[in-house]
Order: structure tokens, then C-alpha cells, then sequence
């Protein structure tokens, strides 16, 4: 595959395109493009194929923070460069515009964003993408050059040659000062200095859990990357060792699908899994990503008994009460981290003397007296918990909720039940909250039938009036056959309500929540070494402050079926 990206188109929020940036051929225009695209139903898939133009043309697209990206081709080309490529430009233009990314930034700052997209990709063909060489290549207009346009000044005229030097002499020392300072490392700036040295890891787990009704779990993953921070003067070259539950030996079993940024050294991770060398990018980049099953299959084949250990238990059950129009939600608050916490503070702090960040003890700031501070591995801390209960169709409204804690609200229109429990609540100490709810169906009438809108039952349910049955005097019938025909008639009354409320109740949940300092999988930074012997250009005897978070999000990720 040899094809080529042709054109890239970006719309705001009301589909309107606000860019449009054209690299080789004739592309279709964006106005012309976006019916097609939105003639396919939604969810998109992030590559569509338009046969119905001229020529046929690949879309591939991406929507972020209410932008949409197109990018257009009409010949072969390898779909995960393109999309690869897309998020690429995302992480440009907040680099260079800020985050979040919004349509007035790219419109504001259009002459950056041309330079970004013409330094991306050169006809058609993706080229330089590493932020960090990006800053050598592009210029922003800062306060200065601002001042400098208010008074009528070019800010890049060359002022040591004389105001005849001319634009020629100008450009050749721009570009030569340019190709002077490219750095050797496409992903790292030239003449990198700091006042503060810092080095930084986030990692962050993304929990996905699918449990049984009876609680058992049916699949299980986390999905991590690890975030890295350097603000180290020069051109520093770095070791990080990780190691999971049971030490480095078995790391290479637990991580599957491992992924690096271009710096990592691949060879020393195959030679050693688990050990990360590599000279960073000037500032934050994501160094590494991995997936963890924690169900895995036994040397047989075999899905594992075992349970997994999770902050949050869920418990649902439905058809309460008298009717069955009522379903009660649990949630269990488990204190799982213990152990595994404590290993990751413990076993970094203490080795690498890392401070601050994931440390577990008193020595780093704010942990006096042994106290751990909150949100770190030896004290991990639960926020943001919302459970999020699906209805279906048929359910009309949900006229008593009743959390014990917390705020439920049921959304009408997308027919959610959404609970939410603040972290001051959380942190009350409290292990349990139960939300229970009544449901209701179809309009019913006095007696509870269905299907009689007039109330005069002629709409077919079960109290409708019958032709074949007797005429009989109320004054003859005995009180206490009255009772007993009430009775059964109520009785069966409830039956029938019972297996119509059956449909009414909702068949899973959905638990949302972040745990600060624990990881699911127990995987831990063990140490961040600077290597003195590979690193060039640093102050001698440089103790870089050095700090390790912990986190884990699960958005809607631990799913219980009824």
C-alpha cells in the first residue's frame, strides 16, 4: 500500500467546517463530504467507504471535544497509520493551542495550525509527528513578536546585518539556525534546560469487569499506560524497573499486548521484561501501554475459579414487594488494597528514595508522624462513585427512589437511573448503600389492568365485562363468599401484575468510580534511575526529585447482569 492522505477537514460542534487543508489531488470538499458521512447510521466506524463518489474515497474519522477530524484518500493505504496519524494531530494541537481543544483556538491560531499540519505531512505522506521536534520547526508568536507587530517591527529581521539585509538573509539564517539546533533524537528538543529536575510516572489502569449475576466474574481486564514526566536539563538516559504481585521474575506473563514510545529500547525489554531504557521527550509523553487479563486461563485451558478483588461490590435483585414493581440496588464499599497497596509504596519509596508522589510513609511531605497520606498506595482512596442502572422500554416512570445516601435521578429520555454518591459521603466510613426503586409500566386503571384507556373495560384485560356470566343480586351473595371471591380475585390480581412488572425490570448495572494509589493488576514502579554513565549535558551530581502515582478509572467499566 502506497496511497497517500489527501486532505484533512475539521467541523465544531454544529457540523460546520472551521479547517480545511488540502495536500495532494483533488479532494472532496468538506461540504460536499460531511452528508455521506453522516448518511451512515450512528455509532460511525472510524473508516468508512464511499463508493457512491467520484472516485470511490476512504474517510477516516475522529471525534474529539465536540471536533471532528476527516481525512480523505481515494487509494490503499494502511488504515492504523491514518488513524494514527489523527490522534497524532490531537496531541499537536493541545501541545501547542492548550487543552481542551476548541473551535475558536483553531480558528484563532490558524497560522500555527497550518505550520503543525505542513510539518505533519508533506503531500500527502506523514512525516514528522513528535511534538518536541515540532517546537524546533514551528513559531509561535509570543508576546514579543505581539509587540513587535503592534509597531509596525518584524520580529525576525535580521537587526545585527542592518535594516538592508533583506528577507534572503533572513530566511538562510533562520533555516540554518534551524538545521543547527535539530536534535539528534527526532522526540527530544536541543538545548534542553530546567531549573527544577523532576521525573514524573502516572499509571493509570482502566477497569473493564463483567460479573455473573451471582456475583462470579465473567471476564476481566485493565488496560494501563504509564504517563511520564522529565523536566531534566540536557540529554538524560533512563532506567525504569517495573515488577508485579510476586516480583520482576513473572512480569512477562501478566503484561500482554506491551506497546513504547519510539524511545523505549526494545531489545532491553526483550532481554529483560519489565526494565524500561530509554532518553525521554522533554516534558509529559506516554511512555508505555499494556493489557492485563486478571482472569487468566490456567496451563490446562482452564478459566480460573479465583475471584477478583474489586473497591466496589454490587448486588442487585429485582420483582420486590407486593407487586414486583420494586428492584433494590447494593453496593458493598471492600477494603481489598491492603497488601498489594502497601508493597507499592513500600518497595519504591524506600529503594529509590522517591519523595512526595507514591510515597506511603511519613517521610515524604505531608505524612508525618507514620500517617499515610490519602490517595497513595498504603492509604488508597475511593472518589467519584456512580451507579448507573439501564431500563428498558417499557418503563414509563420511576416514581419512588429512595437512596439511602447520595443523589438518584432517573433520566426520561434516555430512560437512566443514574445514583451518585459524593466522596464526603465516602469518606464517612460507611460500607454499604442501598437505593431501591418502584417502576411503572403502561397507564393503568383503578382496579390495575392494563390496556383500557376509557375505563370502561372493552380493552381486552382480565377485569373486561363478560356477556356469559350471570346476572346476580348483590343483597342475595353472602358476606363471607364476597371476601373469599375478593380474595382470589386479588390474589390473582397480583399474579398478573407481577409477571407484567417482570418486563419492567432492569437486567444490569453499571458501577463508575477512581481509586487513587491501587492498580488492579499490582503491577508498581520499583525504581527511576538516571544512568550517569549514558547521560550527556547534565549538572553534576544532580539528584532529580522523583515521584510514582497510582490511579484507576473504571467509567461505567464493572457491569453485574440480573
Amino acid at each position: 500500500m502506497n496511497g497517500v492522505i489527501e486532505a484533512l477537514h475539521i467541523y465544531d460542534e454544529h457540523n460546520s467546517p472551521i479547517l480545511s487543508h488540502t495536500y495532494t489531488s483533488r479532494p472532496l470538499s468538506p461540504s460536499y463530504l460531511l452528508p455521506f458521512y453522516l448518511s451512515h447510521p450512528a455509532p460511525r466506524p472510524n473508516l468508512i467507504y464511499l463508493s457512491q463518489t467520484n472516485p470511490p474515497t476512504l474517510v477516516f474519522s475522529l471525534a474529539h471535544a465536540n471536533l471532528l477530524f476527516l481525512i480523505t484518500t481515494s487509494s490503499e493505504v494502511e488504515p492504523l497509520l491514518v488513524l494514527e496519524f489523527l490522534h497524532r494531530i490531537v496531541d499537536s494541537f493541545e501541545e501547542f493551542l492548550g487543552a481542551p481543544l476548541l473551535a475558536h483556538k483553531i480558528e484563532s491560531n490558524y497560522d500555527v495550525v497550518a505550520q503543525l499540519l505542513t510539518e505533519m505531512c508533506d503531500a500527502g505522506t506523514v512525516n514528522t509527528t513528535e511534538p518536541n521536534a515540532l517546537r524546533d520547526m514551528v513559531e509561535v508568536e509570543g508576546w514579543v513578536d505581539k509587540l513587535l507587530g503592534g509597531l509596525n517591527l518584524s520580529a525576525g529581521k535580521n537587526f545585527a546585518g542592518g535594516l538592508g539585509g533583506g528577507m534572503g538573509s533572513s530566511a538562510a539564517s533562520s533555516s540554518s539556525l534551524i538545521s543547527q539546533n535539530t536534535p539528534a533524537l527526532p522526540w527530544r528538543r536541543a538545548n534542553v534546560r530546567h531549573t527544577s529536575n523532576e521525573l514524573y510516572a502516572d499509571v493509570v489502569e482502566t477497569l473493564s469487569v463483567t460479573l455473573a449475576p451471582s456475583g462470579r466474574p465473567l471476564a476481566a481486564f485493565a488496560n494501563g499506560t504509564i504517563a511520564f514526566t522529565t523536566k531534566v536539563s540536557g540529554v538524560p538516559d533512563i532506567v525504569v524497573t517495573l515488577s508485579g504481585p510476586s516480583g520482576k521474575h513473572n512480569l512477562k506473563g501478566i503484561v500482554d499486548l506491551p506497546v513504547f514510545h519510539p524511545c523505549v529500547r526494545l531489545a532491553k525489554w526483550r532481554e529483560q521484561p519489565g526494565v524500561l531504557s530509554f532518553v525521554p521527550p522533554d516534558g509529559r509523553f506516554t511512555l508505555a501501554g499494556y493489557e492485563v487479563d486478571l482472569l487468566p486461563f490456567d496451563e490446562d485451558g482452564k478459566p480460573p475459579m479465583g475471584n477478583v478483588k474489586l473497591p466496589v461490590s454490587l448486588e442487585m435483585k429485582t420483582g420486590l414487594g407486593l407487586t414486583g414493581s420494586d428492584f433494590e440496588v447494593r453496593v458493598q464499599l471492600n477494603k481489598v488494597f491492603g497488601s498489594s497497596g502497601s508493597v507499592q509504596g513500600g518497595g519504591l519509596g524506600a529503594r529509590t528514595g522517591l519523595q512526595g508522589r507514591g510515597s506511603g510513609g511519613g517521610s515524604g511531605p505531608g505524612g508525618g508522624f507514620g500517617i499515610p497520606n490519602a490517595g497513595t498506595p498504603a492509604s488508597p482512596s475511593l472518589h467519584d462513585l456512580v451507579i448507573t442502572v439501564p431500563l428498558p422500554a417499557d418503563v414509563r416512570n420511576v416514581p419512588e427512589i429512595r437512596p439511602s445516601k447520595g443523589d438518584a435521578t432517573y433520566n426520561p429520555g434516555e430512560r437512566v437511573l443514574e445514583w451518585t454518591i459524593s466522596n464526603k459521603e465516602l469518606a464517612q466510613g460507611m460500607s454499604a448503600f442501598v437505593l431501591r426503586c418502584t417502576v411503572v409500566g403502561q397507564q393503568v386503571t383503578e382496579e390495575g389492568e392494563e390496556g383500557d384507556p376509557t375505563g370502561f373495560g372493552f380493552g381486552g384485560g382480565g377485569g373486561g365485562y363478560n356477556y356469559d356470566e350471570p346476572y346476580q343480586d348483590i343483597a342475595v351473595t353472602s358476606t363471607t363468599k364476597e371476601k373469599g371471591v375478593d380474595k382470589a380475585w386479588e390474589a390473582e390480581r397480583d399474579e398478573k401484575r407481577q409477571a407484567q412488572n417482570k418486563i419492567l425490570m432492569p437486567s444490569s448495572a453499571l458501577v463508575s468510580f477512581a481509586v487513587k494509589g491501587w492498580l488492579p493488576s499490582g503491577i508498581k514502579v520499583e525504581s527511576i534511575i538516571i544512568d550517569p554513565r549514558k547521560s550527556r549535558g547534565m549538572v553534576e551530581h544532580m539528584k532529580p526529585y522523583k515521584g510514582v502515582k497510582y490511579l484507576t478509572v473504571s467509567k461505567g467499566g464493572v457491569e453485574i447482569r440480573c
